[in-house]
């Protein structure tokens, strides 16, 4: 089923106030070694392994737990 106009534009307000944005580059090729990576331990979902190693990251030089 395809969403309405009127669901997209919910989505896309929804999205606005929830989420912050931001573009990242890498090394041509690199993408596909995140999402071979993701397949395998983050369901497949890129964003998911990004927002996961940077929370790691932050964890292990601050050693506190991000949210």
């Amino acid at each position: 089923m395809a969403l309405t106009e009127a669901r997209k534009r919910a989505n896309e307000k929804y999205n606005k106030k929830a989420y912050d944005v931001f573009l990242i580059r890498v090394a041509k090729g690199y993408k596909k070694v995140m999402e071979d990576h993701a397949k395998t331990y983050d369901g497949g979902y890129l964003n998911k392994f990004i927002n996961r190693a940077i929370a790691e990251t932050i964890t292990r030089d601050k050693g506190t737990p991000v949210v």
